[in-house]
């Protein structure tokens, strides 16, 4: 457990501290923020983590938990971000205007690549695809613009899947049977939790006619300085023009408009 005050990049320097600071409700926002850190909290960590008796921690986590922003798991009585807090960061960023944000560099990279390209979001255990610009090649991917499919079976979702840690992804897929939509999506929990560990080593997800016969693609993860919000881009060929020696230098190309669409989104 990370001893430093919990959020502390948040705040603005130019803003001094309350006149009459209310400690609970420091403590409390502490916890909320301390969610966008580590996927999960025991009571006791929360209370090391404050400074506070776990009497304390354990009315601030209730409270939390009242409220919806927490739940605890019945078994492992770990505390987890709960549907409110769920429900407010997807409000937000419902109200980030994404599409906006990354077509234009989604069209420059189009045009550079000469494949269609797409920016995804996780929700749950699918993907949906929140931008897009088709390739300008009279041979091409469709777009999959509002499109939401099962993430391990595309290269964004996998990408995005990558970041999760075991429980995160053991929570969105607790059965070893997993849908599948072609011959050649991943059929387990098994070989997802593989093919995730070479992801994270290499940097970057494919796809080789898992979503969709003959269609190729990569993705890497879009970093934004908003905790929670999971998005990937990608490109997507026919299989014939996007080889496996295409990967590596591809996925090169994709981080630099990640990186440019990431600092944009803030």
């Amino acid at each position: 457990m990370q001893t430093n005050p919990p959020g502390r990049r948040f705040q603005d320097p130019s803003i001094p501290a309350p006149q009459y600071p209310i400690e609970s409700v420091d403590n409390a926002l502490k916890l909320v923020l301390l969610l966008g850190e580590q996927s999960e909290i025991r009571m006791t960590d929360a209370a090391r983590y404050l400074g506070v008796a776990t009497s304390t921690a354990h009315r601030l986590l209730a409270m939390l938990q009242y409220r919806g922003f927490m739940r605890q798991d019945p078994v492992s009585k770990v505390y987890r971000a709960g549907p409110a807090l769920t429900w407010v960061a997807f409000t937000i960023f419902g109200r980030l205007d994404i599409q906006g944000v990354a077509n234009p560099v989604l069209r420059d990279l189009s045009e550079r690549l000469r494949e269609t390209v797409h920016v995804g979001i996780l929700d749950g255990a699918s993907v949906r695809f929140v931008a897009a610009v088709e390739s300008p090649a009279a041979v091409r991917v469709a777009s999959r613009l509002g499109r939401t499919m099962p993430a391990h079976c595309t290269s964004t979702g996998k990408a995005l899947l990558a970041r999760l840690s075991t429980e995160e992804l053991r929570q969105l897929y607790p059965t070893e049977n997993l849908e599948t939509i072609t011959p050649h999506s991943l059929a387990s929990r098994s070989e997802l939790e593989a093919e995730l560990a070479r992801i994270r080593e290499q940097g970057f997800a494919t796809n080789q006619g898992e979503s969709e016969d003959d269609v190729a693609s990569v993705a890497v993860p879009i970093v934004t300085r908003a905790p929670g919000l999971r998005l990937a881009l990608n490109a997507s060929a026919p299989q014939h023009r996007l080889r496996q020696s295409h990967y590596r230098p591809l996925a090169a190309v994709l981080v630099e408009a990640a990186a440019e669409i990431g600092e944009q989104l803030g």
